[in-house]
């Protein structure tokens, strides 16, 4: 069916005003275009069918295609490595697509094509750690799903085809294993297309045949890669080559456009080198350092991460950001479950908006306080993906990128730029995933062997639970220099009855200000904090770091008409703590500190004219409970247990 194209033609002004006012804008338009672009795969069958008694090593893919007609035809080899004693293996492929021969070697070998499953019979049982080969020769029309898997249409009347496989849609077009289980070490694709067309896919290009009608292009890739990430387009494309060094190496960074597009992606693609060698210097040289990056040209509003070749609409700054970054978390190490499609989209949303921050710091409250209140605009919803078969609920642009994304910032500020960044060359690099699939217990087992934290709660509740907290802080001035902060939590959702965060507040008045921060783990938590000053407001969470909605903060007026008032803090201590009394009658008052067998290790007198700080030093003293005694003239007497750490 023929199709109209979709353009989303953005002008990326240099202009620093245009930029902070169209960011948040075009994190929305990569959000909701990706949703949109996966709307078009039936989900009724949303699991990979193939059997789990044999591992794909590598496909070898013969296509033969015309852009201007809606038909694919060839033939797939693949090489496997049998797991389990077998008789037969299963691929999937759509029942639209007539399987017409299956072969080994020079053997045809009988096969079944029902419910979108082809069973191939093998002559004799194949034993575990059998590698073997077979091909299968098919054609068809991809079946028709509106903006699908496999796409024909035309740019100002050229014709055009392109695949867009994410997430259950490689079994459309071509015979393969569907899931997230079965990365190919490599592969080989070879396009046979009328003459006047250019055909893109992944990898390095090796050869281009041009006969009197036909071009045949001959594509490798010598990566692992996750099947829906193998890619084909076709048409009159324009082609040109930057390069940008990593390190050692000089990367080409390879892009097919529309002819009618040449110039603004000539314009643009310089924004997307810096990235690259940004992303490199924070994460690990760019995955695939030996073939090369590239962007090829297709008709949808968005974009998709296909390895060394993404697609995009337009060069958009963001978009061609969010990506690349897909390159590292996405690519390399893939989602094993949409449960955690996170690990791919909220990573390349964190990492978009990390080049942002970098380009333009003058963004960085702005852009994240859109982003929160865009989280927080319904009071429910988990970054756990609870429904797979919905494809709108896995690509959720406010869940799985923001939410996603921010829970990455919630990590970076509980556990520090320094350890977390550690963590996750860590997770990058770890020999169990990489080049291999993850689920979000392996990042947070690399998180914690890096930081030593027990992160379980955290991802109960940031990554299973629902909701987000709010906070209202009620703080009381102690003479000039300490306050008292009491921190009250309500959440958003059911799920999560409180979420334990440490808290940044900014204490202020008209010439001064100091932020601290609270490691708040329950509901109605005390704090005492030397402050230096009398302050008249409080913000709460002033860098946006933390996920939450209508914050308040009051001062409370210190109760100066009761007596006798002692307040001891902090409670557990370490090296000191501080005795704060006052509005006594009594103009001294003495302080013993007795540990636990009664013994006395302490004493002082204060003199309480109005109001007295007293520090009292305990580094000498052993870990353990001890009674603090306060004694005033012949009736005032208190007492209260405290605990050395």
């Amino acid at each position: 069916m023929k199709t109209t194209l979709i353009f989303l033609i953005l002008f990326v002004s240099k202009l620093y005003g245009q930029q902070v006012n169209n960011y948040c804008k075009e994190i929305d338009n990569i959000a909701l275009s990706e949703g949109r672009t996966y709307t078009r795969v039936s989900v009724a069958n949303e699991a990979t069918f193939a059997s789990q008694n044999f591992d794909v090593k590598y496909y070898r893919c013969e296509w033969t295609i015309d852009p201007a007609v809606r038909y694919i035809s060839g033939k797939v080899t693949s090489y496997y490595v049998i797991t389990v004693a077998t008789d037969t293996i299963t691929y999937d492929l759509m029942d639209d697509l007539i399987v017409d021969s299956i072969s080994q070697g020079n053997k045809l070998l009988s096969f079944e094509h029902l419910n979108n499953i082809v069973k191939i019979n093998f002559d004799t049982k194949k034993s575990a750690g059998t590698l073997d080969s077979v091909t299968i020769f098919y054609q068809g029309i991809p079946p028709n799903t509106g903006f699908g898997s496999f796409v024909t249409g035309n740019h100002t009347g050229t014709p055009v085809m392109w695949t867009l496989s994410e997430p259950y849609g490689s079994r459309d077009w071509w015979p393969c294993k569907n899931g997230l289980d079965d990365k190919a070490d490599s592969i080989d694709v070879i396009i046979t297309a009328p003459a006047a067309y250019t055909a893109a896919s992944n990898g390095l290009r090796q050869s281009i045949i041009t006969t009197r009608t036909n071009k045949t292009t001959h594509w490798k890739h010598r990566y692992p890669i996750a099947t829906y990430l193998i890619c084909i387009a076709i048409t009159n494309y324009d082609e040109f080559t930057d390069s940008v060094q990593i390190g050692t190496v000089n990367l080409p960074m390879q892009t097919f456009c529309y002819p009618e597009f040449l110039s603004i992606f000539q314009t643009n693609t310089p924004l997307v080198l810096a990235t690259l060698q940004y992303y490199s210097s924070v994460f690990g040289d760019y995955p695939f350092i030996k073939e090369k990056y590239g962007h090829v040209q297709f008709g949808w509003s968005g974009g998709q991460e296909h390895q060394t070749s993404t697609f995009i609409a337009s060069p958009n700054e963001n978009l061609m950001s969010h990506e690349l970054a897909h390159q590292w978390f996405g690519d390399k190490i893939t989602c094993k479950s949409w449960q955690d499609i996170w690990l791919n989209e909220g990573f390349a949303t964190h990492l978009a908006s990390m080049d942002f921050e970098k380009k333009y710091p003058a963004t960085i409250i702005s852009t994240r306080k859109s982003e929160i209140a865009n989280i927080t605009s319904k009071p429910g919803g988990s970054v756990w993906v609870d429904d797979t078969t919905n494809v709108n609920r896995i690509f959720d642009g406010r869940l799985s990128y923001r939410k996603g994304s921010h829970l990455l910032y919630m990590l970076r500020w509980k556990l520090g730029d320094s350890i977390f960044f550690r963590g996750i060359r860590k997770y990058f690099n770890d020999s169990t995933i990489s080049f291999g699939f993850a689920k979000t217990d392996d990042l947070k087992r690399n998180l914690e062997e890096v930081s030593g934290i027990d992160l379980t709660k955290f991802f109960e509740e940031w990554f299973y639970g629902q909701g987000y907290p709010t906070y209202n802080v009620e703080w009381q001035q102690l003479g000039n220099d300490h306050v008292k902060i009491k921190v009250n939590q309500t959440t958003s959702d059911p799920s999560v009855s409180f979420f334990e965060l440490p808290v940044a507040l900014q204490f202020k008045n008209a010439t001064q200000e100091k932020t601290i921060i609270i490691d708040n783990k329950f509901n109605g938590e005390i704090f005492f904090e030397q402050m230096g000053f009398i302050a008249d407001t409080v913000i709460i969470d002033p860098d946006y770091w933390l996920i939450t909605k209508n914050n308040t903060s009051q001062k409370v007026v210190d109760n100066t008409s009761a007596q006798n008032i002692i307040e001891v803090f902090p409670s557990p201590f370490i090296n000191s703590f501080n005795v704060y009394i006052r509005n006594f009658s009594f103009p001294k008052a003495d302080l013993k500190m007795f540990d636990a067998t009664g013994k006395l290790v302490y004493k002082t007198s204060v003199s309480l004219s109005s109001s007295s700080f007293t520090e009292i030093n305990t580094q000498q003293f052993a870990k353990g409970i001890y009674v603090l005694k306060v004694e005033a003239g012949n009736s005032f007497k208190f007492a209260k247990k405290i605990l050395k750490q």
